[in-house]
């Protein structure tokens, strides 16, 4: 099964210093039918204009991931950890038992654009922890890339859960097939392109599709694309 939530019918907002959507329901954005996708509770695509940002906040048994996209992401928590991300950057932050952290913009001129993913950790209650990564751009052209998942390595960010966070580029025409396991579920966001799935899905910026029961899915660029693909339990 696959359901597509195109760019369109999501959440989208615009605070001034802060624009985007949300592809769930978060903060005064509410759908009772939109809250969660197996472990998956937050999709924001945010974009902070300079010397802006959000003010220390808490959070509690969360798996907070943050891809930046463009600019500059400037992170400080009250675990000590300080921490500034570019292209390439990815943060995550293990709530657990608890934790207070700032998220802002550094930069004087330029805006910064990230993906806020939030996802239920396998275990409530935990310490909390905080890590950074960085992958190689260029290792995305033609492939999905592993940059966050369950066991972590140089180039790759631990997280707390059963999953596994791709980014990846496909040039026109270009074509892969993902496969998974039976009995798991992907979730996929496009932020630049044309895509088309199986099933003649054709995704546009800012679409995302939830799909569950299907173990290979073939993916063609229609135009170049920047996706990221999530494989969850």
């Amino acid at each position: 099964m696959i359901q597509l939530y195109t760019a369109d019918s999501v959440h989208r907002f615009d605070h001034g210093w802060l624009k985007g959507s949300h592809v769930f329901s978060f903060g005064d954005y509410y759908d009772p039918e939109n809250t969660a996708f197996g472990p998956m509770r937050v999709c924001n695509d945010d974009t902070i204009s300079p010397e802006k940002g959000f003010g220390a906040h808490p959070h509690s048994d969360m798996e907070i991931v943050s891809i930046v996209l463009s600019g500059t992401l400037r992170h400080e928590d009250n675990l000590g950890n300080v921490a500034e991300s570019t292209f390439g950057g990815i943060q995550r932050m293990s709530a657990g038992t608890g934790a207070i952290h700032t998220e802002h913009n550094p930069s004087k001129d330029e805006p910064v654009r990230l993906l806020q993913l939030w996802f239920m950790p396998r275990t409530r209650g935990t310490a909390p922890s905080y890590t950074t990564g960085r992958f190689d751009p260029a290792k995305l052209e033609g492939r999905l890339l592993p940059v966050v998942a369950t066991e972590g390595s140089e180039e790759v960010v631990d997280i707390a859960q059963d999953m596994t966070i791709y980014l990846g580029r496909l040039s026109h025409g270009q074509e892969l097939t993902f496969r998974q396991e039976t009995g798991r579920r992907i979730f996929i966001y496009l932020m630049e392109g044309q895509l088309q799935l199986e099933g003649d899905v054709l995704l546009q910026p800012g679409d995302s599709v939830r799909i569950e029961e299907i173990n290979e899915l073939k993916l063609t660029a229609v135009e170049s694309a920047f996706l990221m693909l999530i494989d969850l339990p």
